[in-house]
């Protein structure tokens, strides 16, 4: 093997137990994607679904698919041969895609979070607050941001020199290829920083404040009905928040193992995006009715 390629041990210490996880695995790929690609489909075609929140959730689903993608099938490979190599570039290409679909979900929850702030404390501003014309540049914004400041990072890391070549992950993380480098990286630790904070920790302050004035504005309801009416409309995202910062606080800010934090790291490589479809379809009741009505006109064109 020569010095441009990286070896990813993934799970060798499942030894026997390698097949039934590689079977686990792509099952829970197919669902993933099936999922994701149906809540697109479905906001997509129902016209009760055309407003700013499930616009910003088919997004979230592409970005669900897309980490997923970067993830799962090179995974699979690596169960199937218990280990892979991979060019430098395509180790670096790997990481790009994860910390851009990564990033993209931490933004879109961000945005979320402030159409479900407005909905719920100015009403009234709603609609002028948080049109088409929010919702594309935002998603513009997003998306060309995200992957012009990665691009930053990526480049700095590809000028560095790397003197190792195994990595004892099943995917290329920031972490693993640091410590390859024999390089200072000063500068990429750097450039790292900017970008947790202004992809990650402004995100998430954005987040706690919007739920804490609509934490406020929900207690002012009267009736207990009217409370619970409005608190379920923000339960799906505050479940999806809960879960993807949740795990990767657990896993970046807490010192463990790295075998711990190999398996930890499945949580929001390949769980997260399999239940983000799961929870927004079985706790919106829009989503259940318009599930079920694509269902009914598939099913009346198939027959």
């Amino acid at each position: 093997m020569d010095g441009s390629e990286i070896l990813l041990l993934g799970f060798h210490h499942l030894e026997r137990l390698n097949s039934l996880f590689f079977l686990l695995l792509l099952l829970i790929y197919c669902v993933t994607i099936c999922g994701n690609l149906l809540i697109i489909v479905v906001v997509s075609s129902s016209r009760s679904l055309h407003s700013p929140m499930y616009f910003f959730l088919t997004q979230l689903s592409i970005s669900d698919v897309l980490l997923t993608t970067t993830i799962v099938p090179n995974m699979l490979h690596t169960l199937l041969h218990e280990g892979t190599s991979l060019s430098l570039n395509s180790c670096l290409v790997q990481f790009y895609l994860f910390i851009a679909a990564e990033a993209s979900e931490c933004l879109l929850l961000t945005v979320m979070s402030y159409d479900r702030y407005q909905a719920i404390c100015n009403p009234l501003r709603y609609a002028s607050v948080i049109d088409l014309t929010f919702c594309l540049r935002a998603i513009l914004f997003f998306w060309l941001g995200i992957f012009s400041m990665e691009l930053m990072v990526v480049l700095t890391m590809k000028h560095l020199d790397f003197c190792g070549n195994v990595i004892d992950h099943f995917f290329c993380d920031l972490e693993p290829l640091l410590e390859l480098s024999c390089s200072d990286t000063f500068i990429m630790k750097l450039e790292t920083l900017f970008l947790v904070i202004f992809l990650a920790i402004c995100p998430v302050t954005v987040i706690i404040v919007s739920y804490v004035y609509i934490i406020f504005t929900i207690l002012k309801i009267p009736s207990v009905t009217g409370r619970q009416k409005t608190f379920s409309t923000c339960s799906a995202h505050l479940t999806v928040v809960s879960l993807f910062y949740g795990s990767l606080i657990t896993i970046y800010v807490f010192p463990r193992k790295q075998n711990a934090k190999t398996y930890l790291s499945l949580f929001y490589t390949v769980v997260t995006p399999l239940l983000n479809p799961i929870i927004y379809s079985l706790s919106n009741t829009d989503v259940k009715r318009a599930l079920t009505t694509l269902f009914k006109i598939t099913k009346s064109h198939i027959l």
